[in-house]
C-alpha cells in the first residue's frame, strides 16, 4: 500500500514511512472500506475535502449523492458528510455505497440531534463506534474545548462559529460538566484504533471573523490540542489537526507554525482561511488565498470554501466553484512546497504551440473544454484574433 502511494504522491518510501511513523503523515482509510488509500501530509500533495450534507431546511438525498460526484468529478480528495437532517444513518450509508473516496463525519452532530442535551458520554461513543463500523475513514471530534474556555468567551465578537463546538459548549453549560469527548478520549482512541479510522481533532473555537483571529480561547484550544495528539501518538492513532477560520493575510503563517510546533508537526487542516469577512457569495476566492498562503507556509489539508458559505446550503454548482478554487490553491502551494511544476510547464508548452486539446488535457477543469471546443480548430482565440502573439511569433521568428 505505501509502495503505491509513495510513487503516486512522488516521495520516497524512506520518507513515507518515516513520516508516517512520527504521525507527520497519516493514511485515511478505514479498514472495512475498499477505497485507495489517502495520504495527507508531510512531503505529500495538498489534499482538498469538500463538504456536502443535509439541513433541516432541506433533505434531498439524490442531490447530495450528485454534489458528491460532482465534487469527486472536478478532483476532491475526501468529502465529509456534515448532514444534520432526515435519516442521517441512511444518508451517510448512501455517500459510503456511492462514492470511492474517504469519506469523514462529524459523529457529534448525530449525538446531539437524538438526544439533544439529554446526550450521555455513552451514547456519544455509541455514535462513534457506528460511523466507524459503517465505514467513515475520518472523524472531526471536538476533543479540545473546555469548560474554562467556554466560560470566558465574552470578549468574543463571535463566540463560536463551529455547529459541534456549539452543541458542545450548549451540552457543557446546562450539565455543568466537562467536555465528555475531552475527559473520555482515552476510550474514544480505543474505538478508532480498531477500524484504522484517523481522528480529525477539530476547532471548536476556530475563529468566525477577523476580529476573533489569534485569540487567546483559539490558542488554549490549540494547546489542549498538542496534549491529546500526544496522547493519540502513544496508542499509534493517527491525528489530524483542524484550524481556523478567518484569519488575516499577515497571521496565517503564524497559525500554520504555532499548530506545526504545539502539535508536533501534525497534518494541518484548514478551512479557507478565509482572509476577509466581506466576501458573501465570492468566499471560495476568499478561501481560496487564504488557503495557498496556508499550503505555502506547511497546511497540509484544504476544506473548500463555496459560494454559498455564510448564505445557504451550497448547490450543485457551488460544489463545483468550492472544489475548483481549493484545487487551484492547492496546486499554488504544491508549487512552492514541492517545487511541482511539470503540468504547468507541459501546458505553458501547448499554450506555445496552441495545442488546446493539450492544453484542456492539463488544466484543472476538464470540462472547459466543453465550452471552449472551436478553439480545437480555430487555434486562436477572441482574444487577439489573428494579431495573436503566439501566432505571430511561430510564423515569424519560428518558435
Amino acid at each position: 500500500m505505501l509502495e503505491e502511494i509513495a510513487k503516486k504522491e512522488g516521495i520516497s518510501m524512506e520518507k513515507l514511512e518515516r513520516n508516517v511513523r512520527n504521525g507527520s503523515v497519516v493514511i485515511v482509510k478505514n479498514a472495512k472500506r475498499e477505497i485507495p488509500p489517502l495520504a495527507i501530509g508531510a512531503g505529500t500533495k495538498v489534499k482538498v475535502n469538500a463538504n456536502i450534507g443535509t439541513s433541516p431546511d432541506v433533505v434531498d438525498l439524490k442531490r447530495e449523492l450528485k454534489k458528491a460526484k460532482t465534487a469527486v468529478e472536478y478532483g476532491t480528495d475526501t468529502l465529509m458528510d456534515l448532514s444534520i437532517g432526515g435519516d442521517l444513518d441512511e444518508i451517510r450509508r448512501k455517500i459510503l455505497k456511492n462514492t470511492n473516496v474517504p469519506l469523514g463525519t462529524v459523529p457529534i452532530y448525530q449525538a446531539f440531534l437524538e438526544e439533544k442535551i439529554d446526550m450521555s458520554s455513552e451514547s456519544i461513543l455509541k455514535v462513534i463506534e457506528k460511523h466507524c463500523m459503517d465505514g467513515v475513514d475520518f472523524l472531526t471530534l471536538h476533543c479540545g474545548i473546555t469548560r474554562d474556555i467556554v466560560e470566558n468567551l465574552n470578549k468574543r465578537l463571535i463566540p463560536i462559529t463551529s455547529r459541534g463546538g456549539s452543541f458542545l459548549a450548549a451540552w457543557m453549560i446546562e450539565n455543568q460538566k466537562e467536555n465528555p469527548l475531552y475527559e473520555n478520549f482515552d476510550r474514544i482512541l480505543e474505538i478508532v484504533k480498531e477500524y484504522d479510522v484517523v481522528i480529525s481533532l477539530g476547532d471548536a473555537l476556530r475563529p468566525a471573523c477577523l476580529h476573533d483571529s489569534s485569540d487567546i480561547a483559539q490558542m488554549q484550544e490549540l494547546i489542549n490540542l498538542g496534549k491529546l495528539t500526544k496522547k493519540a501518538r502513544k496508542e499509534n492513532v493517527p491525528i489530524i489537526i483542524e484550524g481556523p477560520g478567518h484569519v488575516p493575510l499577515d497571521q496565517i503563517e503564524m497559525n500554520v507554525l504555532l499548530e506545526k510546533r504545539i502539535c508536533d508537526n501534525s497534518p494541518f487542516y484548514v478551512l479557507g482561511p478565509l482572509v476577509t469577512d466581506i466576501a458573501l457569495g465570492y468566499d471560495h476566492i476568499s478561501g481560496a488565498i487564504g488557503g495557498s498562503i496556508a499550503g505555502m507556509y506547511g497546511a497540509d489539508f484544504l476544506c473548500y470554501v463555496t459560494p454559498s458559505e455564510h448564505l445557504g446550503l451550497p448547490t450543485v454548482e457551488d460544489v463545483k466553484n468550492g472544489v475548483i478554487a481549493s484545487k487551484v490553491a492547492a496546486h499554488a502551494a504544491d508549487i512552492v512546497r514541492l517545487g511541482d511544476t511539470k503540468r504547468d510547464d507541459e501546458l505553458s508548452k501547448a499554450r506555445k504551440e496552441l495545442d488546446w486539446n493539450k492544453m484542456f488535457e492539463l488544466c484543472i477543469d476538464k470540462k472547459i473544454k466543453e465550452a471552449h471546443s472551436e478553439l480545437i480548430d480555430k487555434k486562436v482565440c477572441t482574444m487577439c484574433g489573428k494579431y495573436c502573439a503566439l501566432k505571430i511569433v511561430n510564423e515569424y521568428l519560428g518558435g
